[in-house]
């Protein structure tokens, strides 16, 4: 997927120009232009950052061309989870086509050596998950931990957090969080 593309797509789709969008985001015009050249590779919390100020959700941005067929079901085949992931981290959402969703599922998949950016994130409400398979180190505030398979977080989301693998394979979490931020 090309975000650069669909940045500007997006931007110019709401009549903003780059210098708009950046003054409503706090960023300079040229971090705007070097994400929508691919020069940039935005983390998920700063891609966020940005979409607010157009304002758009990340799973509005990552499906607003995704055709999802008929009538929501309460099953999902994982063709039908899109990945909205940056930065070689996936995070494919269970029930895009819900209307007003509460919160987000979301199946991760970090590859080796992957994190969520080096500045922590922070953002509305509360996010827990289980590990399935790998080590990833979670930060929230100042406690650091490895969970392994089996092990499990939940954390109110004000905290700064982060998410990074420090094992030799994929890690593989399946999270929720409310209220919704993709």
């Amino acid at each position: 997927m090309d975000i650069g593309l669909r940045l500007q797509a997006v931007r110019k789709a709401k009549g903003l120009s780059q210098r708009e969008l950046a003054k409503r985001v706090g960023v300079t015009n040229s971090t705007i232009s070097l994400i929508e050249q691919n020069k940039v590779s935005p983390s998920v919390s700063s891609l966020k950052k940005v979409l607010d100020g157009i304002p758009m959700s990340l799973a509005d941005f990552f499906t607003a061309d995704v055709d999802v067929g008929g009538a929501d079901s309460p099953f999902y085949q994982p063709n039908e989870m899109p990945d909205l992931g940056t930065n070689g981290i996936h995070y494919f959402l269970v029930g895009q086509r819900r209307d007003n969703r509460q919160m987000t599922i979301l199946r991760e998949v970090m590859p080796p050596g992957s994190d969520t950016g080096d500045a922590m994130i922070t953002h509305e409400g509360e996010e827990g998950g289980v590990v399935l398979q790998g080590q990833v180190e979670i930060t929230v505030g100042e406690q650091v931990r490895v969970l392994g398979p089996g092990e499990s977080y939940y954390f109110e989301c004000q905290t700064p957090h982060r998410f990074r693998n420090v094992g030799n394979g994929d890690v593989i979490i399946v999270s929720a969080s409310t209220p919704p931020t993709f």
